[in-house]
């Protein structure tokens, strides 16, 4: 009999697992993570073997860009391979925030979902931190307040 429960519990726990696994939500993760890496890789190939050249190029550089070294007490620092990710994050970062963020914030802007609006902020009456007039309570100086107190 209690060698059928824990069968029983191991096979719950099973189909718990695998109800998770098969969420829409983890899957789209691993789809993310999958193209958020082959595009960070081609990102990174892009600069090294286009944008760096062509900064060389363009300065009169006659070394490839990614093999500047600097040495500090006989060790290399390799300044160059460093420039090249520096560069290689600075573009995926414009591609994101130019072709996903801001399109996005537009769509969502004119489908009605913009940001909530700031509230509007009272003096507290006894140590005039800014809250909201609905509070009961100042976070900063633990005040009861009375309702309606902003309208004083």
């Amino acid at each position: 009999m209690a060698r059928a429960k824990k069968t029983e519990r191991r096979l719950g726990v099973l189909k718990e697992f695998q109800a998770f696994i098969m969420k829409g939500n983890l899957v789209d993760l691993a789809v993310a993570f999958v193209v958020g890496a082959a595009f960070a890789t081609l990102i990174k190939s892009f600069t090294a073997d286009f944008i760096t050249p062509l900064i060389a190029a363009i300065t009169g550089g006659k070394t490839a860009f990614a093999n500047l070294t600097v040495s500090v007490r006989g060790q290399p620092l390799h300044y160059g391979a460093f420039l090249n990710d520096l560069v290689a994050f600075l573009l995926a970062s414009a591609v994101v925030f130019f072709f996903v963020v801001k399109p996005a914030g537009a769509m969502m802007r004119r489908m009605g979902y913009g940001p909530p609006a700031d509230p509007q902020l009272s003096p507290c009456p006894r140590c005039e931190t800014q809250i909201s007039p609905t509070a009961s309570r100042c976070p900063a100086c633990t005040s009861e307040l009375d309702a309606g107190w902003s309208a004083s």
